[in-house]
């Protein structure tokens, strides 16, 4: 383009631009540029996760390392805390308020420690889910990668923690008579599927807990009274017994998720505990509780991707 000026000399413009006119959009479509950090679809998401398998286990690995470094038991502390807990339940629970009522005295302590251990699982998933993503903040902000594998990682690490700790439950059913046979197989489906819920809840509270910090203090007291509420230290049946509360109450006691998964691992390896002290459709309900949370959780996770780590 060009003009003539007053002294009858021609000067030469800037030639028009192409892409003159358009908006950020079109001109991203035209260039094939994508938004930094855009959350990717659903399916590229899962693909994205597979990728980072390894990842995943080692970081897991890495956090159960060095939960306990400084401590000078190190790692003997994943069993002794559990382990002291129950300790605490029993003499509370067992010795002074008599909650070992409908349960033989010889199965009460594999039933108890049983509840404590399995609980501390889904307990220690949810408190690492919540600081999942608020905690991690460095690492969020300094390296693309999908957000999702923090808690699930931490889930995973639990899950170790948990596997550690059936050592000395192997040991404690053994020395109340509670021999190995083909029903401890069941273990392994019901910590799987334990394992997908309690993944999705890590999750769930990872997108919450990022942006709500204060949810860490609150949580501690939520799964407390989760935890007495889902039979732990008692049989749910036998304490509402005498009640004179409707049955559908205990039903629904033991359909929660926390109660379905410790009965299914209680019935699994202690001896005496046998399929009267189940709810009706239990391997059902742990399935449901497990897919359900498990896609819901993971879903809702994946909907705030871009969101984590900004503002």
């Amino acid at each position: 383009m060009s003009e003539t000026t007053h002294d009858g000399t021609v000067a030469v413009g800037a030639p028009v631009s192409p892409d003159e006119g358009l908006t950020a959009a079109e001109l991203a479509a035209k260039y094939g540029l994508s938004v930094s950090g855009a959350r990717p679809s659903l399916g590229e998401y899962v693909r994205q996760l597979w990728g980072r398998r390894h990842f995943i286990l080692a970081f897991s690995q890495a956090k159960l390392t060095a939960q306990y470094s400084k401590a000078k038991l190190g790692q003997l502390w994943q069993v002794a805390t559990p382990l002291l807990n129950a300790a605490v339940y029993f003499f509370i629970f067992g010795l002074l308020l008599g909650a070992r009522r409908g349960i033989p005295s010889d199965v009460y302590v594999p039933f108890l420690v049983t509840g404590v251990f399995v609980f501390t699982f889904t307990q220690s998933s949810v408190l690492a889910g919540v600081r999942a993503i608020s905690g991690n903040l460095g690492l969020v902000r300094a390296l693309h990668f999908p957000r999702a594998s923090l808690p699930i990682s931490f889930a995973l690490q639990q899950l170790q923690q948990l596997l550690f700790s059936m050592i000395v439950l192997v040991v404690i059913m053994v020395a109340f008579r509670s021999y190995p046979d083909l029903s401890w197989l069941l273990v392994l489906p019901a910590l799987a599927l334990q394992f997908v819920f309690n993944t999705g809840l890590a999750l769930i509270f990872a997108r919450m807990g990022s942006k709500t910090p204060d949810l860490a203090q609150l949580m501690p007291f939520v799964l407390r009274t989760w935890m007495y509420a889902s039979g732990v230290m008692f049989s749910i049946p036998a304490m509402l017994e005498d009640k004179n509360v409707p049955s559908w109450v205990a039903d629904v006691l033991q359909w929660n998720p926390a109660a379905v998964y410790m009965d299914l691992v209680r019935f699994a390896l202690i001896e005496g505990y046998d399929s009267s002290y189940l709810p009706p459709h239990v391997w059902a309900f742990a399935l449901g509780w497990a897919v359900l949370a498990g896609v819901v959780g993971f879903v809702y996770f994946w909907k705030a991707e871009e969101r984590y780590g900004r503002g």
